[in-house]
């Protein structure tokens, strides 16, 4: 008889295959529902090469793909280029000692732990950070990458404490999430800053709207740091505290040094600094002729409620829209769509979302069913379950809405996920079983989703397979058949309509550690899917989760994700994802990274 291959055999297998593969391919306020993703992470591993671990130096093409330009988010490239120590800064006068705080450990949250970075080289994370193009692909790494930047951790060999929280926070504005990163660079006392934590801190104030917030770093920016933010905050701060007169003077310095001296930056400035009655200019502003949208431009518009004109954001990146979701002084109203925009990129949660459309609605005193509001009320009010998902379907699909309605489908999942969770598993509604377990799994609701097991497994062959692949790599246990028959019949069916989709799902299967039989390996060699174990950024996370780093396997799987769409991730690399973060104990996140790859594709 002839021998069956083992496990291991089948696993090396599949790696040679994915090696090539991934050649090609590869040149506050927590989101998480409470208990949330506490399995323990596998006790086996594919068959993978023990190379010793690898440290690229800072600059390597094999560290990180640069990262494109966000036009925004742009600082003075010599605050990044020096690791140079900077002479002592003299404590302020004003601090007692008992009041000053230590630079050792930053990071509002206990997060991933101290240990979340390891012993990794703190200038290999830097480059990491530095040219990580951002926002990424997925919701869900997002959100765990944003947890793991978030974390209260110590400095890392190599790099200083100021440069090492700067480059955090300065990531954390290019993902989006300009709360994150005012509360990362809010944990340093000013006196402690340099010229590059002064700086991401005066981009972080402007993400927020939050002119204010620029006063207690106006001067000592100033002195340290070249931005051309400076001179200008320093005169808004002198009229904001009332000294008109100095105020003035500074703002007269500024308009000299101002490449444009009557331009649409030195018109924000001016009229912010009339917003209390101080100066002595009244200011209008105008837009005309203005072709890009600045950090600068942004922060001071938003702090005076200014509308930006639409197709300005056209010049920017997303995040500046997830930016613009949470700017206090826009009416809720007028930030829906951002906010929608911000929640596919992981940066509001469905609650916060919901909070959003129901201020905009208190704010109109309109819960009618033809507003935003009152139609996310018949999400929740409905007379039934048939009226409710009727309502569902206007934000996943515009039915209902009219001819020529654009909507995200996926931030609409998101926006009814809590709604989707209150409707009774029937038959009756199999139709939508896939849309509801999708927009379930978006909230991280994996539960919730799975009690829709038996209605999918009742399914028609074909009919139920969107919602079944859900399921099969979402919940906590498999709770629908993922038997060999059942993924060839999958196979069978997506091998031509949607060949992405099933490389991985397989890639997720097997990342999850949920493909035993030899019958189930077997499809991984036949659609050639496999473990990057070849490749340095593979090598780079595998050995991260071997040595329990959960914030690093959380950066190189973001270095992974840079990509335009989820069509354009290689199933070798996303197998390898899932099984980094499996091991390191981020099982849930895992799931939810995996089930989201499902419900998009």
């Amino acid at each position: 008889m002839k021998p069956t291959p083992s496990k291991k055999a089948i696993f090396a297998l599949t790696a040679g295959a994915a090696a090539l593969a991934a050649a090609a391919a590869f040149a506050q306020e927590s989101l998480l529902p409470p208990g949330f993703g506490n399995q323990p992470g596998p006790t086996n591993r594919p068959q993978q090469a023990a190379p010793a671990p690898v440290q690229p130096a800072p600059g390597s093409a094999s560290a990180a793909p640069a990262a494109a330009p966000v036009p925004a988010l742009t600082l003075d490239p010599t605050i990044f280029a020096s690791t140079e120590p900077e002479a002592p800064v003299v404590p302020a006068e004003e601090l007692p000692a008992s009041a000053r705080r230590s630079i050792d450990m930053v990071g509002p949250f206990a997060g991933f732990g101290t240990n979340a970075w390891g012993t990794t080289d703190g200038r290999f994370l830097s480059t990491l950070m530095r040219r990580l193009d951002a926002p990424i692909t997925s919701r869900w790494a997002s959100i765990t990458l944003r947890r793991a930047l978030l974390t209260r951790v110590g400095t890392p060999a190599n790099v200083s404490a100021p440069d090492w929280v700067a480059e955090r926070a300065w990531l954390l504005l290019r993902m989006g999430e300009a709360d994150g990163a005012r509360m990362l660079v809010q944990g340093v006392d000013v006196d402690r800053f340099n010229a590059k934590l002064y700086a991401v801190a005066g981009q972080s104030a402007l993400a927020n709207g939050d002119a204010a917030g620029l006063c207690a770093l106006a001067d000592g920016g100033s002195i340290r740091s070249r931005e051309a933010i400076w001179p200008m905050a320093r005169a808004i701060c002198s009229a904001l505290s009332g000294d008109t007169a100095i105020a003035d003077v500074m703002m007269d310095q500024a308009r000299r040094r101002a490449s444009d001296p009557r331009g649409i930056d030195i018109q924000l400035a001016e009229r912010m600094m009339g917003v209390n009655g101080a100066g002595r200019r009244s200011v209008s502003v105008e837009w005309t002729g203005v072709n890009q949208l600045t950090a600068w431009r942004f922060g001071m518009a938003s702090a005076l409620g200014l509308t930006i004109p639409a197709d300005l954001y056209g010049t920017v990146g997303p995040q500046v829209i997830a930016w613009s979701a949470r700017a206090p002084m826009t009416p809720p109203a007028e930030r829906l769509d951002a906010a929608m925009t911000a929640a596919r990129l992981g940066v509001f949660s469905n609650s916060a979302l919901v909070d959003l459309y129901s201020q905009a609605a208190d704010d109109s005193d309109d819960f009618t069913g033809d507003t935003p509001g009152g139609r996310l009320r018949m999400c929740y009010v409905g007379t039934d379950d048939g009226a409710r998902l009727s309502a569902m379907r206007g934000f996943w699909t515009g039915e209902g809405l009219g001819d020529g309605k654009r909507v995200d489908h996926y931030a609409g999942l998101i926006l009814t996920a809590r709604a989707a969770a209150r409707i009774v598993p029937d038959s009756e509604h199999a139709s939508d079983a896939a849309d509801l377990v999708g927009s379930m799994m978006s909230a991280g609701l994996d539960r919730k989703a799975g009690s829709w097991a038996p209605v999918v497994a009742g399914m028609s062959a074909g009919k139920g397979d969107d919602a079944w692949a859900i399921l099969a790599v979402g919940t906590p246990r498999a709770v629908v058949d993922i038997s060999a028959d059942r993924l060839s019949a999958v196979a069978d069916r997506w091998s031509e309509e949607n060949p992405q989709k099933l490389r991985l799902l397989l890639a997720a299967l097997a990342g999850l550690d949920r493909l035993e039989t030899e019958q189930q390996m077997r499809l991984l060699q036949e659609y050639q899917v496999g473990f990057d174990n070849r490749s340095n950024w593979g090598r780079l996370l595998l050995q991260a989760a071997d040595r329990k780093e959960p914030a690093t396997v959380a950066l190189l799987v973001a270095v992974g994700m840079q990509r335009s769409s989820w069509g354009g991730l290689s199933s070798a690399m996303f197998a390898t994802m899932i099984r980094a973060l499996h091991d390191v104990g981020l099982d849930g996140e895992a799931r939810m990274i995996a089930a989201e790859a499902m419900t998009r594709l």
